[in-house]
């Protein structure tokens, strides 16, 4: 498949999840200990993505979808804007950061037990090409390397339709058993 060929049908999948979710009455929010309880973290990813859950406010304020999630996997996809820049007219380092991030937290968490949690204790990142309004849509597509009793590591890259890099990171995680609420 050509550039513009994945392009379209990534922007295709973007709009159809968004369609599903939005019929399921997804909002951003908090998803509360009964949605919770029980459930995987692959579960509770695999809900967020029907709509079932609501899903993280800064996905909302950057404007970016969780596309894809299998276990030990996560897809993220958003286009950079004009409101992503930086005073020098470039993408904000955030903006790929956070990206990175909820690819590689989103794919250790899939690997979750009901009622463990974990959080970033490490998050890495590399830009290595600027992005900007004329990228088009970019994934971040995250992958587990290794979850045990207390810490997971994940590794996720952030890539053009083209197959372009624009920035790769890696993240540790503290695994831990969520306290009851």
């Amino acid at each position: 498949m050509n550039a513009e060929d994945t392009k379209a049908a990534w922007i295709e999948e973007l709009d159809a999840v968004r369609r599903r979710a939005m019929a399921a009455g997804a909002e951003p929010g908090v998803a509360s200990p009964q949605q919770l309880q029980g459930k995987s973290g692959l579960q509770i990813m695999q809900a967020m993505l029907a709509g079932e859950l609501p899903f993280p406010h800064i996905m909302q304020t950057l404007d970016y979808s969780l596309v894809q999630i299998d276990k030990g996997r996560a897809v993220f996809q958003g286009v950079p804007q004009l409101m992503h820049y930086n005073p020098l007219g470039s993408v904000h380092g955030g903006w790929y950061a956070t990206l990175l991030d909820s690819a590689l937290g989103c794919a250790v968490h899939t690997m979750l037990e009901p009622g463990q949690g974990y959080t970033t204790a490490e998050l890495g990142i590399h830009v290595v090409r600027a992005a900007s309004m004329k990228s088009g849509p970019l994934r971040a597509i995250g992958h587990v390397v290794h979850v045990g009793r207390q810490l997971a590591t994940a590794e996720a890259r952030v890539v053009g339709a083209d197959g372009k890099l624009y920035a790769h990171g890696s993240t540790t995680c503290l695994v831990f058993q969520a306290p009851p609420r």
